[in-house]
């Protein structure tokens, strides 16, 4: 036997009982909000929550907390999730506060032989003295909470992101000078491409822009026995020995040419105002003479030493 309803009726104005329509009959709306929708019109319609209940193979709760905060919130509030306070906040702001200001030190100031921090050096850290600054909730910091408080306060002590510090005073001329070098690079680009300067016709070109570097310190390997080709039924690729042997490190000087995009390159054991030399002599003799060559580089010390400039 049905319950008796012993709450108020359900009262929808015109606009209201559209709006649920549309929805109860909508295909993208969330699927709570078409079932909300539903139990309030067969509730308006006279139904008992029982025969709702069934009829959308809910359980009977569902349909009076449905209908309960339609009665005391409105419409908009039953086809939505009303605000729930959650769980009380264990750490307070100040405790979070002095957790961040931590995060902010470099470990050797505060005695450790870390350049960085980790998560468990951290953590660590905050147990250990957190009681001394006034914050005991801290004791029990889980790493997974101290992600969060980082997290949110867009921290990461863990990690290092270079950048450039401007000490040059002439830093804002040269960096202008830089790039009306690539701009007239483009231009002339754009003329080879166009056909309006031959392809490989450097003599037509007023001047060559090469963009040199160095990589210093690459480790020579050597292999401690040949490779294996790949054999049908044994093995599909290259096998190669986990052993090798150390030759040392050497330095790659490259020049890229950057309307060709030809490389002129130089491989050193050293990285001297020689060897820069030496490449020089290279790419001076990879041009005709008449050519003019300019050449884009950083201002390392062996690129404006006495001997390269004698």
């Amino acid at each position: 036997m049905p319950f008796p309803k012993k709450r108020q009726a359900l009262q929808f104005t015109e606009e209201d009982l559209r709006s649920l329509e549309s929805i109860r009959k909508s295909r993208k709306v969330e699927k709570r909000r078409v079932l909300r929708a539903a139990i309030l019109l067969e509730s308006l319609s006279g139904k008992s929550d029982e025969v709702i209940a069934s009829e959308l193979r809910i359980s009977r709760g569902t349909v009076v907390r449905c209908v309960h905060k339609c009665l005391q919130f409105g419409v908009k509030a039953a086809l939505t999730e009303l605000h729930r306070s959650g769980k009380p906040r264990r750490l307070p702001d100040d405790a979070i506060a002095w957790v961040k200001n931590c995060a902010c030190q470099k470990p050797k100031e505060l005695g450790y032989s870390y350049e960085l921090w980790t998560y468990k050096l951290l953590t660590s850290h905050i147990r250990e003295h957190c009681v001394g600054a006034g914050h005991p909730p801290l004791e029990k910091l889980s790493r997974s909470k101290l992600h969060t408080i980082l997290h949110q306060g867009e921290l990461r002590p863990h990690k290092i992101r270079y950048y450039v510090e401007r000490r040059d005073p002439a830093f804002e001329a040269k960096m202008a000078n830089v790039l009306h070098v690539y701009k007239e690079v483009e231009i002339i680009n754009d003329g080879l491409v166009r056909g309006e300067i031959a392809d490989g016709d450097e003599s037509k070109l007023g001047m060559v822009t090469i963009s040199y570097d160095e990589k210093p310190g690459i480790q020579a390997l050597a292999v401690t026995t040949p490779d294996k080709p790949p054999v049908a039924g044994e093995h599909a690729s290259h096998l190669r020995d986990y052993e090798y042997k150390r030759l040392g490190t050497v330095s790659l000087l490259a020049g890229l040419d950057l309307h060709s995009g030809k490389v002129i390159e130089e491989i050193s054991n050293t990285h001297k105002s020689a060897d820069f030399i030496v490449f020089l002599k290279k790419l001076d003799d990879a041009y005709p003479k008449h050519q003019r060559i300019r050449l884009l580089l950083d201002n390392h010390s062996a690129h404006i030493s006495r001997e390269t400039r004698g």
